[in-house]
């Protein structure tokens, strides 16, 4: 599995997976420095819609700087050396670390603690007017317990109006109505997440698209303390609002990490959630910008859409 280009200034050391739209490499930056280097497809690059995705994953990766989110180090958003380097997680994702875990879950304690961090994420996004689009384990990152939220594709800022997008099982009621996803949407996602997470098993199941579907347009979360008696009455409360099928009736995500901090017994680090190292501008999806660099060292369109199969 190697890439038909050579990316300038970084060394492949070895595969680290292949995406739908990209493979992704352990390589060495000109500085010597072990990044996770995104290389799109061929076919990503000559199909308009996969070849935005991309490039909007790469402007705003690198706009963005937060310490939960996937911190982007250089890339080039458009053409034939399209390219995205990011930090390198040697655990690998969420999913990555639960498969290797036995009854793949993680102790309460390390389960609050990557919630409030991918929490803080959002926070820091929705303060910002982005949202991301499609929180899930696959898109958060480990390491030595703490947690950072990548992958920015399907992210947008909502002033300047974006489709709507997102992974079935975690999608809200609203997005599978074809609207735009908003921060509420994100929360819905953040909530699916702490189900699983926090009771080990995801509240709306299916087998088919439909099902999963009709589970979160028509059912209802089952009560969390009755999966997790542990767990406290106010993670668990606000874990349910966030499931609702309102959107204005769930909390915000910094309402959720507050909450989360505090069953941790921290105090509410909100600082974090506006620590911008990046000058932040609203960039649009169709305007390919220059190259960007560190100064060093799927749609919801018009007709019958079905993403179970290749967005879990």
């Amino acid at each position: 599995m190697t890439p038909d280009r050579s990316i300038p200034g970084h060394t492949l050391l070895r595969p680290l997976g292949r995406g739908e739209t990209s493979l992704v490499y352990l390589a060495r930056d000109a500085g010597g420095r072990e990044v996770a280097l995104k290389v799109p497809h061929e076919r990503t690059l000559s199909t308009q819609d996969a070849a935005e995705r991309f490039g909007n994953e790469v402007r705003l990766t690198l706009q963005f700087r937060h310490p939960h989110l996937v911190r982007g180090f250089a890339g080039t958003p458009f053409g034939p050396q399209a390219f995205l380097a990011v930090r390198y997680y040697p655990e690998g994702s969420l999913c990555d670390v639960l498969q290797r875990l036995p009854g793949r879950v993680l102790e309460q304690a390390a389960a609050l603690r990557v919630l409030a961090d991918v929490a803080s994420a959002l926070g820091h996004l929705h303060g910002l007017g982005a949202v991301h689009q499609d929180v899930k384990r696959q898109n958060v990152y480990v390491q030595e317990g703490r947690a950072a939220l990548g992958d920015l594709g399907s992210a947008y800022f909502t002033a300047q109006g974006g489709r709507a997008s997102g992974s079935p099982f975690y999608m809200a009621p609203e997005v599978y109505h074809g609207e735009s996803g908003g921060p509420a949407s994100d929360v819905y996602s953040l909530g699916i997440l702490a189900y699983e997470l926090l009771a080990g098993q995801r509240p709306f199941r299916g087998e088919t698209y439909e099902e999963v579907m009709g589970a979160h347009l028509t059912r209802f979360a089952p009560p969390l303390l009755s999966l997790n008696p542990q767990l406290s009455p106010t993670i668990a409360r606000l874990t349910e609002r966030a499931l609702a099928k309102r959107p204005a009736d769930r909390p915000t995500a910094d309402a959720l990490r507050a909450a989360l901090q505090a069953a941790l017994g921290e105090e509410d680090s909100c600082a974090e959630s506006v620590a911008v190292t990046a000058p932040v501008r609203s960039v649009g999806r169709h305007v390919p910008p220059p190259r960007v660099a560190e100064p060093q060292p799927e749609d919801v369109g018009a007709g019958r859409w079905n993403p179970f199969k290749r967005r879990r």
